[in-house]
């Protein structure tokens, strides 16, 4: 069914819907002047790096790719052995919604689900499963990864991420996050970087940036340095090397400049408690996780989610193991996009 012409020009279904913030794209555009090395030699490729390092506040080795996907399995491909297994949540990204590129990358590694609460895993449930079998007939143990904010939207906790962290280092286990919304995490914990990452055992991070304003490109953040020993070769053999690299490196320098990605993550996570706020007051509404960053999971009424879709709002509305609407809120989402959507929802449900 093609939306109403007077259909909105934002949506919730994805923080991948929004564009390009404005300081990422006038950092790139700056960076689209006379020539430049190829291939990560660029001053805006050290910069960038050199913020990162800032942020985390350690010197940790950094890989600027083009998609999550790749971020992820590339990971796992970098710290386990293809008869080793990683461990995650049942509804990791890793494991539910990218295609298997952790079995492509890493020609055998076994990815093991584990039970969770509202997407988060307890380091109880890593010892269970490490110690599960441990004999030869079975893929050894060696990653644990966690996704922060979840896929539920929930947050760890500093002491949670410390706590796996703790239990990954006594199982010999290398530790890895998932940090696609890793932004919203910080912005909405109020810690520094560090007291969630490396500080708490984490080896090796995902850090998103599509999803905080940039066009595409995340970077893959090494912690522990001999993990990143030779990715710069599995970088390239994945495909992964991109030639102007500055393009991809440079929007990064836009956004960790005066905390614009902070600000972008804030913002994103207001709007969404703005938006549970507003869902909470309506008629068979029911919230199905916590809502700790910017996502919301309620389950609507099928009027309701029948009526949103017929005025042309896009938003997923089977999502996850509470078959709930997702409704994910991005840097550039108004307070006037909320209140058009409640509006319309109040309107269909009456």
């Amino acid at each position: 069914m093609n939306p109403p012409a007077s259909a909105p020009q934002r949506h919730f279904a994805s923080d991948n819907f929004a564009g390009i913030c404005p300081a990422a794209w006038a950092a790139m555009e700056a960076a689209n002047a006379d020539h430049a090395p190829a291939y990560g030699e660029d001053r805006w490729t050290a910069e960038a790096t050199q913020l990162i390092r800032d942020i985390f506040e350690t010197d940790c080795d950094v890989f600027f790719l083009f998609t999550g996907t790749s971020a992820n399995s590339l990971a796992v491909a970098a710290t386990c052995a293809p008869f080793e297994s990683a461990l995650c949540s049942e509804h990791a990204h890793l494991i539910v919604d990218e295609c298997n590129a952790t079995g492509f990358f890493t020609h055998g590694v076994a990815l093991e689900p584990l039970q969770t609460v509202h997407g988060k895993v307890a380091y109880q449930e890593v010892e269970r499963a490490a110690r599960l079998r441990t004999d030869i007939h079975h893929s050894r143990a060696r990653l644990i990864s966690i996704t922060q904010s979840t896929e539920l939207g929930t947050l760890y906790s500093v002491e949670e991420v410390a706590a796996i962290g703790s239990a990954a280092d006594q199982l010999n286990l290398r530790f890895h996050m998932d940090g696609a919304r890793f932004a919203n995490a910080v912005a909405a914990l109020g810690v520094p970087p560090r007291a969630i990452t490396w500080e708490a055992g984490i080896d090796v991070l995902s850090f998103g940036g599509a999803k905080n304003g940039l066009a595409c490109g995340e970077a893959l953040v090494f912690f522990d340095r001999h993990l990143a020993r030779d990715f710069a070769y599995r970088r390239k053999q994945s495909g992964q090397l991109a030639s102007k690299m500055r393009f991809l490196a440079a929007p990064w320098i836009g956004l960790l400049h005066d905390e614009v990605w902070l600000r972008n993550a804030r913002h994103a996570n207001t709007m969404a408690a703005d938006l549970e706020h507003g869902l909470r007051s309506l008629p068979g509404v029911e919230i199905a996780h916590p809502r700790e960053a910017n996502a919301v999971f309620a389950k609507l009424p099928a009027k309701i989610t029948a009526g949103l879709h017929e005025r042309g709002w896009q938003f997923y509305a089977d999502f996850g193991p509470a078959s709930a609407a997702r409704l994910m809120c991005s840097w550039d989402t108004r307070r006037e996009d909320v209140a058009a959507f409640l509006s319309d929802a109040a309107e269909v449900a009456k």
